[in-house]
């Protein structure tokens, strides 16, 4: 396939923190803040969103390049965290007057595997190889080029 554009993701706000994102096909995923930031708490929040999309990416990496070298998987889990400072999303300063970052400063990805006639060595070899080319990951791990277009609307 090759370089291609990739399907874009088109959030639209629905009322309070409520967004609806759809995709182009019409698969259609809401989010909400927390009642403690202003939402209602009943939907995943987009911060999850991106923890879930580095996760089922990297799971899906592993997976694939496991059947293409004949690697029978008997288990696989991959969780990511992070860790993040509210003040950033609320736009406040740290007590030096900076902005405090809105992002998480940091992101564990951990990942438990199994599989039938493969040792610990093969299988860490193995995650390794593929969270090399796994898209969501590596996108955290080199900075990718971020491009901010702005439309009024009249």
């Amino acid at each position: 396939m090759g370089i291609h554009v990739d399907m874009p993701a088109v959030a639209r706000w629905e009322s309070g923190t409520r967004v609806l994102t759809r995709d182009t096909h019409g698969v259609e995923v809401a989010t909400d803040m927390p009642a403690e930031l202003g939402g209602s708490g009943d939907q995943v929040t987009p911060g999850w969103l991106f923890r879930a999309g580095i996760a089922s990416c990297a799971a899906t990496s592993i997976t694939l390049v496991a059947a293409s070298e004949g690697i029978e998987l008997t288990a696989l889990e991959v969780d990511v965290g992070s860790r993040s400072d509210a003040r950033g999303l609320l736009g406040m300063s740290g007590p030096n007057g900076a902005p405090v970052y809105a992002g998480p400063f940091d992101v564990a990805l951990r990942v438990t595997i199994a599989a039938n006639g493969a040792n610990a060595a093969e299988l860490t070899a193995l995650v390794e190889r593929c969270l090399g080319h796994s898209p969501v990951p590596s996108a955290l791990v080199t900075a990718t080029p971020f491009a901010l277009q702005i439309n009024v609307s009249p």
